[in-house]
């Protein structure tokens, strides 16, 4: 009885102590979940895409730049890039990531690929470049305007593309639809081998100018890009805030005048895990150490374009710096 009687207070108080330390961690849970709070890891991942694209190499630039920076050591990893981007995002597996405007958009928002799949734990650091949508053909095609495709073989890109998506998004626009076309499902080699050789007519080109397989054709064929009248360019862009109006330069492919059209473009996006404090010190080092990007889309990337055509909510770490900075959206 006397053990008893030691006992009982024992454990009494051992129960009481439980019971804090369960309402002091509930504490400490809540607030890491508050917009504020969040994590601040010893390690990122920032994943880009292929060896052989743009994204990699910029990412290599980025984590160096990074991890000087803040002290968190960020490593660039090869990637099937926006895509495969965004779900690595969503299953906790990295911290940032590249991605085009419009596919974290459809992401963000559970649409196109990721229908039933949304990836809600997911925010902008901001724009970067363009990727230019080129709509390619030939003068001797006799194609001067979006409605003229009408009827041609055209190749919209590879299945499941963006490219698809773009150019679905753009015949909608002008009144029509994949129907009123007879669609090439070609990748972009494909499609100026298709252009060359005459078994299609025009083909919807994604990409960053000049394009590589485009400037190839050009180097025998008479290039032509089909322009986007600008109430058309405005009306899209309110349909779908992740496209911005751009052009094709003169000179390129041998134009003589600069072609207005439209773009999506490159960006990165970043976990919500990650606290206001961070993601405020990776957009400074970034936008603030661009000399030391050796790539040459370093060159057009810039803290005061990054807010426009984002699509997606910025993160308010960014958006900090952007408001110290005075940018605001044109």
């Amino acid at each position: 009885m006397k053990k008893k009687k030691i006992m009982f207070p024992f454990v009494l108080l051992l129960a009481v102590s439980m019971i804090l330390a369960a309402c002091g961690g509930n504490d400490e849970g809540n607030g890491g979940d508050s917009g504020e709070g969040g994590e601040t890891p010893d390690f990122m991942s920032l994943v880009t895409g292929g060896t052989g694209g743009t994204y990699y190499p910029l990412g290599g630039a980025f984590a160096e730049i990074i991890t000087d920076a803040t002290d968190i050591q960020t490593n660039a990893e090869v990637s099937g890039a926006s895509a495969e981007n965004m779900n690595t995002i969503r299953d906790g597996n990295a911290e940032i990531a590249f991605s085009q405007t419009d596919i974290a958009s459809y992401a963000k928002n559970g649409e196109q690929m990721f229908e039933g799949e949304a990836v809600e734990n997911v925010s902008a650091i901001g724009t970067l470049y363009p990727e230019t949508i080129q709509i390619v053909t030939t003068a001797g095609a006799g194609i001067e305007s979006v409605e003229d495709l009408a009827g041609k073989k055209v190749s919209i890109g590879a299945p499941g593309s963006g490219t698809a998506l773009n150019a679905e998004q753009i015949l909608e626009i002008h009144g029509m639809t994949i129907d009123d076309i007879e669609k090439q499902d070609l990748s972009f080699d494909e499609s100026t081998a298709g252009i060359q050789d005459g078994t299609i007519d025009a083909a919807f080109v994604t990409a960053g100018t000049p394009t590589g397989a485009v400037e190839g054709l050009s180097a025998t064929e008479d290039i032509v890009i089909v322009p986007i009248a600008q109430d058309k360019i405005d009306e899209l862009i309110e349909a779908y805030p992740f496209y911005v109006q751009d052009e094709v330069p003169s000179g390129t492919y041998k134009l003589t005048e600069a072609v207005p059209t439209v773009a999506v473009q490159a960006m990165l996006v970043v976990s919500n895990d990650l606290s206001e404090d961070v993601v405020y010190d990776v957009t400074k080092a970034i936008f603030e150490n661009l000399d030391k990007v050796a790539h040459d889309k370093g060159k057009l990337i810039s803290a005061e374009k990054a807010v426009n055509g984002v699509g997606i909510d910025i993160h308010p770490g960014a958006q900090k710096y952007y408001d110290e900075q005075g940018i605001e959206a044109e």
